[in-house]
């Protein structure tokens, strides 16, 4: 009798198990009749941090040169571009290291507690373009696709509820470029040229970049013959810049530089091109509040800017993955509170350039360190794009006035 009443129970145990099975299956492979959009996005919308396609943060990707109907407020573009350097390359795989480090910053968490807002979740459509196809062969005709890539992006339209916006910032579609070599800021410049007229540049990076082409040295090249492609190198591109009228004299700041020159007359020249200079050990002396206040002062929180992010900027201890590593370089921290300090400029464009990510470690830690600086100036971007409104929201939020 005990083994006839285990043998049912074991038997109805069997045929609900069965029954809810059948019923989970059937439930599972029930028709989209009925969905909406928005149930469809509240169900498998979401990515965690290591999942989904590599794109910025998770951001949608358009590939906006093949698309140029697209509207959006804010967005990044690859530029894998590296035959310009003059020590290690490799830069070229910078967009697709970046991009992989930003995995952690998804919407649903993506506060930024010194900003007082997540960027990915207020005013600004944001989009991921993709990479701009770059020839690795021929750097005339690699420049030749940069200039036309940043000409055509540079006539791109906001969202309809920004064009009219009352606030000035939001009417123009802004872009953060993803490096590639630093030599990709010339044709940025250019193209922002065409719509802002000259800009200041605000320049991280141990190296002046504003070299004449023929303080690299060869029996070769004619040193005044200024249309060679060989004086297009990632330490000249603000000298050509200056050369064809981009940069807005006695506007221009270089931040965090160490390198060795090859005489004074490098700093000569680099004052004639009308620029200012902060040392690695300003930092030390000055404090990054007073170093940012000074570079705030100096550009004007009018000045339409172009924001240039070189990583090589921090020390190579603490960065290592990039081509023309300089010891004794700010932390990753020091350099993310100097941004932070000059969020009131008018940053109409940015770059971070000079990921290298064969000589990072295991740990990505360069590419962490650049995906993060690209996630504080999307905040900066985007606060400036919410008047004083963000301003009050921001301080609200717990942010000191560190100024």
């Amino acid at each position: 009798m005990i083994r006839f009443v285990t043998a049912c129970v074991i038997v109805t145990l069997a045929a609900l198990v069965g029954s809810h099975e059948h019923e989970h299956v059937a439930d599972s492979q029930e028709p989209f009749v009925g969905w909406t959009k928005e149930d469809l996005d509240a169900k498998w919308g979401t990515d965690w941090g290591f999942s989904g396609i590599s794109t910025f943060a998770h951001l949608p990707h358009v590939r906006c040169l093949q698309h140029p109907e697209e509207e959006y407020d804010i967005a990044v573009l690859g530029a894998p571009f590296d035959t310009a350097v003059t020590y290690r390359p490799g830069a070229r795989f910078g967009p697709r290291a970046i991009r992989a480090a930003s995995a952690r910053q998804t919407t649903m968490r993506g506060y930024n507690p010194r900003a007082g807002l997540n960027p990915y979740r207020e005013w600004a459509k944001m989009l991921d373009c993709g990479d701009i196809p770059i020839t690795p062969f021929d750097n005339a005709l690699a420049m030749r696709q940069m200039s036309e890539a940043f000409a055509n992006l540079a006539h791109s339209t906001a969202t309809k509820e920004n064009r009219e916006s009352p606030v000035a910032y939001r009417r123009t579609p802004k872009l953060l470029t993803l490096g590639g070599d630093h030599s990709i800021a010339l044709p940025t410049l250019r193209a922002l040229n065409s719509i802002y007229g000259n800009v200041a540049v605000v320049h991280f990076d141990a190296h002046l970049d504003t070299w004449h082409p023929a303080k690299y040295p060869s029996a070769w090249i004619d040193p005044d013959d200024a249309a060679q492609q060989s004086f297009f190198t990632h330490g000249t591109m603000f000298w050509l810049a200056h050369n064809e009228s981009l940069i807005m004299k006695d506007k221009s700041v270089h931040a965090g530089l160490r390198t060795r020159l090859s005489g004074i007359e490098d700093n000569e020249d680099d004052d004639a091109q009308g620029w200012i200079r902060f040392t690695t050990d300003d930092i030390d002396d000055l404090g990054f509040a007073t170093m940012a206040k000074r570079i705030v002062e100096h550009v004007g929180t009018e000045t339409p800017v172009y924001l240039s992010i070189d990583i090589d900027v921090i020390d190579p201890g603490l960065a290592p993955g990039t081509g023309t590593p300089e010891p004794g370089g700010w932390t990753t921290r020091e350099l993310i509170r100097v941004l932070r300090g000059i969020e009131s400029l008018n940053v109409v464009g940015a770059d971070i350039v000079e990921v290298s990510p064969s000589y990072d470690g295991a740990g990505e830690v360069t590419a962490l360190a650049a995906a993060q600086v690209g996630f504080e100036v999307l905040s900066s971007m985007v606060k400036r794009g919410m008047g004083d409104g963000a301003e009050k929201k921001g301080k609200a939020g717990g942010v000191r006035d560190e100024l």
